[in-house]
């Protein structure tokens, strides 16, 4: 896509209660960012069943006038999930909360603690459905509230940019009382001007976790994700890592938004033909990599942040030989937990040190971050510190 190759492409995606407006805000920032800046709207709604879990995830992206945002919009109840496994990757989130509603409700507390959890350092938010608060010392109250919230969870209280509107009156085209259309230009003027430019990784060899698998008539093997570091052109020799033994194969072509191009980047998402590949011998969760970078392991040292039930982890302490699941990129495996002998028992809130040992192998390196996830409940967050197996 021109527009991606000539301005900085940032990942967003919207987050948030049920209810609130994250789609409407979504469609209305791809409205106004077409009428004010041109930019093509390219909207995908996807379906990734793949894995066991399907992933119900609007893909948009639209332009301002300095920068290209390709944005990621789930259900509610689907953000947190999304965000752990992996098939959400931001660069930055925009909060969506109601100025109608009755205050913030503990679904939104949870979408930031998952963010923050996830490296997701900065947000933006958006205090939708101010059109439909009488009183403006209603909608002032919301957002302290919010920025309190925002302070409890990590973020700045005060520098955290909120913006209040309509997305609905928005998509309408209509802007009573500035509250339509000039709010969600307010609100990408903030993304512009907030959210830095993420570290470019284009250096570093070429590395994609595998989101979806699916088989093109005629074309053969395609895979979708977003490229973590490097780059990758097509003709070029790569390797598929994790999960299973390493196979090798060839880029026979790229696509992203729609067109064919020669070359992905660090931080674009697109689709990729694989040469010599059967669809059924490889899966979500691998990962695509330049020979010889990448390397999977069963083994691993780690540091573990356990959530408190306040974080929205669990209640009760995890013990020696605890089973829970690893989500690590796009891919969840089941791993035992061995604790120090002095430790034998770690609770919630505190910060520990133990052993995993995966029951599949996963492409991993040092600094690698993942999350622990046990009975719907993310329970932890760690990253490796040490290469054991």
């Amino acid at each position: 896509m021109s527009t991606a190759s000539q301005k900085t492409t940032i990942h967003v995606g919207t987050i948030g209660a049920t209810g609130h407006g994250k789609s409407t805000l979504t469609a209305a920032l791809t409205s106004v960012c077409h009428d004010l800046f041109g930019s093509t709207v390219v909207a995908l709604d996807k379906a990734n069943s793949s894995s066991d879990n399907t992933i119900n995830i609007h893909n948009a992206e639209y332009d301002s006038a300095t920068r290209h945002y390709v944005h990621a919009d789930s259900p509610s109840e689907s953000v947190v999930k999304n965000m752990t496994t992996g098939a959400i990757q931001m660069d930055a989130a925009i909060l969506v909360c109601s100025a109608a509603a009755e205050g913030w409700v503990p679904q939104i507390r949870e979408h930031l603690m998952r963010a923050r959890l996830s490296g997701v350092s900065h947000n933006v938010v958006f205090l939708n459905k101010a059109d439909l608060v009488e009183n403006a010392e209603i909608t002032k109250q919301r957002e302290l509230e919010l920025r309190d919230l925002l302070d409890e969870c990590g973020y700045p209280r005060d520098d955290t940019p909120i913006i209040t509107g309509s997305a609905k009156m928005a998509l309408e085209g209509k802007d009573d009382n500035q509250m339509g259309t000039s709010a969600v230009k307010k609100l990408v003027e903030a993304l512009d001007s907030y959210l830095p430019a993420p570290v470019s990784a284009t250096g570093m060899p070429f590395l994609m976790a595998i989101g979806d698998v699916s088989a093109l008539s005629g074309r053969g093997t395609v895979v979708t994700g977003r490229v973590e570091s490097g780059a990758i052109k097509v003709q070029q020799e790569i390797e598929i890592v994790g999960l299973r033994e390493t196979v090798k194969t060839v880029c026979t072509g790229i696509e992203m938004s729609s067109k064919q191009v020669q070359e992905a980047r660090t931080g674009d998402s697109c689709t990729i033909m694989l040469g010599g590949i059967k669809p059924g011998s490889i899966e979500r969760g691998q990962v695509l990599a330049s020979p010889d970078t990448a390397k999977a392991h069963t083994r691993f040292e780690a540091v573990l942040h356990v959530l408190s039930k306040e974080e929205g982890g669990c209640h009760n302490p995890f013990y020696d030989n605890y089973r829970p699941q690893f989500y690590f990129r796009t891919i969840d495996v089941t791993g035992v937990c061995e604790l120090p002998e002095f430790f034998g028992v770690a609770m919630p809130g505190e910060n520990v040190k133990l052993s995993v040992t995966l029951t599949r192998p996963v492409a991993m390196k040092e600094g690698l971050r993942f999350a622990m996830r046990d009975g719907g409940l993310t329970v932890g967050a760690g990253i490796v510190t040490k290469i054991l197996e």
